[in-house]
């Protein structure tokens, strides 16, 4: 069974259908998805929890209609780290990634899923720090480590790297890389896709014009449909990048 299904979904904003695609990941898929803004990508991740509801088709998460289901079910189901994730009280690093757990109530094992999420993104220092003392990088690190302290098998992520300088990104690309979740995310990042991916969705206007392999769909032509006829795939030091002309 996919842990996530969209089957013919047509996906309207303002009057108008901005999204038609149909896919689906398993489990162990770690899947980027590529486009220029305005291409989709955060609306297929509010969509696979359920925050948009279809115009057409279905959304699945677990097999059951991710509109329809329950906020615990979902919560049990995948996690969601958005691009501008933020706190609504000053909270410890520690609270914020106890919160991941809300959905087990007082299962067994939480501290040490806690502790494990916080050593993972390298935040365990800062466990009894409030979340507003941090830096912008620190404060997505502390959001990353309740997203995994969820422990769900999907795990949804919309431009994760945005905040993190290039240390950081790589150990990002390497904790998502263990993690046991499958990965859905939504990325500018070449390298992190290069590192991290092992399936591209590549969108333009709301479709899908290449899905596989990164070798595979990263090309300079799905680039150019995507981002413009001006851009292609290029090597930098940091690895494959998008280059205009």
């Amino acid at each position: 069974m996919s842990l996530i299904e969209f089957d013919a979904c047509e996906i309207a904003l303002g009057g108008r259908v901005v999204v038609r695609v149909s896919f689906s990941i398993a489990a162990g898929e770690r899947v980027a998805l590529i486009g220029a803004n305005g291409a989709g990508k955060t609306t297929l991740l509010r969509a696979a929890l359920g925050f948009v509801t279809p115009l057409a088709g279905r959304v699945r998460l677990g097999g059951a209609d991710a509109h329809t289901m329950s906020p615990l079910n979902r919560a049990r189901m995948a996690a969601y780290l958005p691009q501008r994730a933020h706190a609504a009280w000053p909270i410890s690093v520690r609270a914020l990634a106890a919160l991941g757990r809300f959905s087990y109530g007082t299962a067994q094992g939480e501290g040490a899923a806690i502790d494990a999420a916080l050593e993972a993104t390298d935040m365990t220092r800062f466990a009894t720090r409030r979340l507003d003392t941090l830096s912008g990088g620190e404060q997505a690190r502390a959001h990353l480590a309740r997203a995994l302290a969820q422990a769900a098998p999907l795990l949804l992520l919309d431009e994760p790297s945005a905040n993190l300088d290039p240390a950081q990104g790589a150990r990002l690309a390497n904790v998502l890389a263990g993690a046991s979740s499958a990965l859905m995310f939504a990325t500018h990042d070449l390298p992190l896709v290069n590192r991290l991916a092992t399936r591209v969705l590549i969108l333009a206007e709301g479709r899908i014009i290449a899905d596989g392999p990164p070798r595979a769909a990263l090309t300079s032509e799905t680039l150019a449909c995507a981002f413009g006829r001006g851009a292609r795939l290029a090597e930098s030091e940091a690895g494959p990048c998008i280059a205009f002309s």
